[in-house]
């Protein structure tokens, strides 16, 4: 779009002229008027051609649509798994970290407990919960010597990446075992690995970014199971990141990971029957469960 705003009716033109084929002008200018032109543009940018945002041939404007929404459909169905995944892991830190210091219930405030700059950090997080968290402000109107409220309390209003960020900053790696343990992990290494690749997802899927196409900032490391371990080379993709996600959903629910896994072959199956898109679910998505 450049650096001046532009009317529907010219954006549809412009379409036109870098050849995409366009057969319903009030229809498109719903779907403009609705996603936006700026939006709709991180997924046609996968039909150009040259600098000069040139299409391929035979592109239709019904191909982006369908893409964008494939990968609506596909943020929405991880997003609601992804959110099982955190429950789970949020209630495995809650329990195991909060009975191993008893007579700490706000533990997280503890600097022989956690490392002092995540506790320096939560501080300015934990301000903002009690001023406007119902939960919070009627605990500590309960218990008004009360700094913290307590971890159990506390962490069921904080986000994946915050408990994330928390479980990675526990000086005692033993508990930190103890709790990957429960995943099936000898080393919390592994389980780090594995969720810091996971809440990317879940960020990409929060935050309105494209995840068709997204890539793993780090390898994900050897899924220890078979049925959901990599066929090929690719630990970054978003296949690679879908095997990582039914696989540690199926440590918390068999039946939620088969759930999901044909939840996705129907996302994608649909999808594949329009040739273009098929050819990006090949090349990007590389979909092999």
């Amino acid at each position: 779009m450049g650096n001046i705003a532009t009317n529907i009716d010219t954006q549809i033109e412009t379409l036109r002229n870098r050849g995409m084929l366009i057969l319903d002008n009030e229809k498109a200018k719903e779907h403009l008027l609705d996603i936006g032109y700026y939006r709709l543009g991180f997924y046609w940018h996968y039909f150009e051609i040259d600098d000069n945002h040139n299409f391929q041939e035979q592109i239709h404007f019904d191909d982006i649509i369908k893409l964008y929404y494939l990968d609506i459909d596909l943020k929405n169905v991880l997003s609601k798994y992804i959110y099982r995944i955190e429950v789970h892991f949020r209630t495995q830190v809650v329990y195991w970290v909060s009975n191993k210091y008893k007579t700490h219930p706000a533990w997280f405030n503890v600097d022989s407990i956690v490392d002092k700059s995540f506790i320096k950090d939560f501080n300015s997080i934990y301000t903002n919960l009690k001023m406007y968290n119902k939960a919070l402000k009627k605990h500590h109107e309960k218990y008004t010597n009360d700094i913290y409220a307590p971890a159990w309390k506390t962490f069921e209003f904080l986000t994946f990446g915050q408990v994330f960020k928390f479980f990675c900053s526990l000086k005692d790696n033993d508990l930190k075992d103890e709790i990957a343990n429960q995943y099936g992990f000898r080393d919390y290494t592994l389980l780090i690995n594995f969720f810091k690749a996971i809440i990317n997802i879940r960020n990409i899927c929060s935050h309105n970014g494209v995840l068709f196409d997204f890539n793993q900032p780090i390898g994900i490391h050897r899924i220890p199971n078979k049925k959901y371990r990599f066929k090929t080379r690719n630990t970054t993709n978003l296949n690679a990141s879908i095997r990582l996600i039914l696989f540690i959903l199926s440590k918390i629910s068999k039946n939620r990971a088969d759930e999901l896994e044909n939840n996705i072959k129907s996302i994608v199956t649909n999808a594949s029957q329009n040739t273009s898109l098929n050819t990006i679910i090949r090349n990007h998505i590389c979909l092999d469960i």
